[in-house]
């Protein structure tokens, strides 16, 4: 499912390491590469594209596998916040309030919304982040990576992810009458498609209107059909068996069903997806394999998405090992999601490697150390959100073509059943 990773933000940008067209900021700040990094950010790589995002991953994976994270690392990603409550993938400056050349989108924003509501106590922060979500809902229900952006199956995904998160009913956000399920309807491919894209999700229509079979876009469509997110409970999937027949999808569970049979025959041969970038040979994609284990577990489709997550576990290690903290929580969700132990995935200790990817862990506090006054005001801190420097800006470079993580979108390739 995304950005779904860091270094396919790297490879996007490249390709925005999960995300698209580049609109640039006529008057960019330096690049944080050329800075020093924030000490509670996870990664050393460069987080002008997904830095909200992958500290989102990081730290969802850890809470979701017991692993408290850093408080430094909960207080950096909500003090990122913009005062309207969308997220930017990066803001340096923490003097200066975000304004029009910030660069906000929708996946940071909504991933964001997953990790904080998952680890509780930041009700004002995802409270304001899905009012913004809402605001920028398009016509036909669903969103693209930027407010004014087409919707596009990954955004409305990892959007559905954030309204069921924060106790939202997915089904009942709508715009003109649309609810998200509305639009990902729209941009699942009919039985009768030629080829093999039958039942499959698309990316958006392609400059003709049309759909095209696109893997990682229907590993996002199958989740965001369910209402799942970025994070599935084993044993948890519903619906109809991954292998059943194609029919005509006029519910989201018949398209989720339907995205889910397309997965399982791509992954029929050898237990993974691939990618092609242009100019080189096929090669295994591992971080849209993971999100295609996360989203056959949510549909229920067991044998198929633990096939894959063994597959995983014997290859994905020197990738994440590149790839950094958001590779890592993606390995994470698709060993939780098929009852995996993360912390022996195919030799490697994955909540060990992530931890090691960010600040050090605070000491355990012990009782007596602080004291009422001072334990209050942390707590108060912690319901807000935000300190006195939460708001800042800098105009980023807005990669929004092919989406951070769930927008990693340069997996258009066609692939047969």
């Amino acid at each position: 499912m995304n950005v779904r990773s860091s270094a396919a933000v790297l490879a996007a940008v490249a390709v925005i390491g999960a995300a698209a067209p580049a609109a640039a900021d006529s008057s960019p700040s330096p690049s944080p590469s050329r800075q020093a990094l924030p000490s509670a950010l996870y990664g050393k790589s460069d987080p002008q594209y997904d830095g909200v995002w992958r500290q989102s991953l990081a730290l969802l994976a850890q809470h979701t596998v017991g692993a408290e994270p850093p408080k430094a690392a909960v207080d950096w990603l909500t003090g990122q916040q913009c005062a309207d409550g969308s997220f930017a993938p990066f803001r340096a400056d923490t003097g200066t309030p975000c304004d029009a050349k910030t660069m906000v989108d929708t996946n940071q924003t909504a991933a964001a919304v997953q990790a904080l509501a998952a680890l509780g106590g930041h009700d004002a922060v995802t409270g304001k982040a899905v009012d913004w979500l809402k605001s920028v809902q398009n016509k036909d229900g669903g969103w693209g990576y930027t407010a004014d952006g087409a919707s596009d199956a990954n955004s409305t995904s990892v959007v559905v992810g954030a309204l069921a998160a924060a106790g939202e009913k997915p089904a009942e956000v709508v715009k003109d009458g649309k609810s998200p399920y509305d639009a990902l309807l729209k941009l699942a491919l009919p039985c009768d498609t030629r080829g093999d894209g039958a039942g499959a999700f698309a990316f958006q229509p392609d400059k003709k209107g049309e759909l095209v079979a696109n893997a990682d876009a229907t590993a996002a469509g199958v989740a965001g059909s369910l209402g799942a997110g970025l994070v599935v409970e084993p044993g948890k999937g519903k619906g109809k068996a991954a292998d059943a027949a194609c029919e005509k999808a006029t519910t989201p569970e018949q398209a989720a069903a339907n995205g889910a049979a397309h997965l399982t025959d791509a992954l029929a041969a050898d237990g993974h997806l691939v990618s092609s970038l242009p100019g080189a040979e096929d090669q295994p994609d591992y971080g849209n394999t993971a999100d295609a284990v996360v989203a056959l577990a949510a549909q229920g489709a067991t044998e198929p998405a633990a096939k894959s997550a063994a597959w995983l576990e014997k290859n994905a290690a020197d990738w994440a090992a590149q790839s950094g903290p958001a590779a890592y929580a993606q390995l994470i969700f698709a060993a939780h999601a098929t009852g995996t132990d993360p912390r022996a995935f195919g030799g490697t200790d994955l909540v060990k490697q992530l931890t090691a990817a960010g600040p050090a862990a605070q000491a355990a506090d012990t009782s007596g150390e602080k004291n009422g006054q001072e334990q209050k005001d942390e707590k108060e801190k912690d319901d807000s959100g935000s300190s006195s420097d939460v708001w800042w800006a800098v105009g980023s470079c807005l990669v929004a073509g092919i989406g951070i993580g769930f927008l990693v979108s340069g997996r258009n390739k066609r692939r047969k059943p």
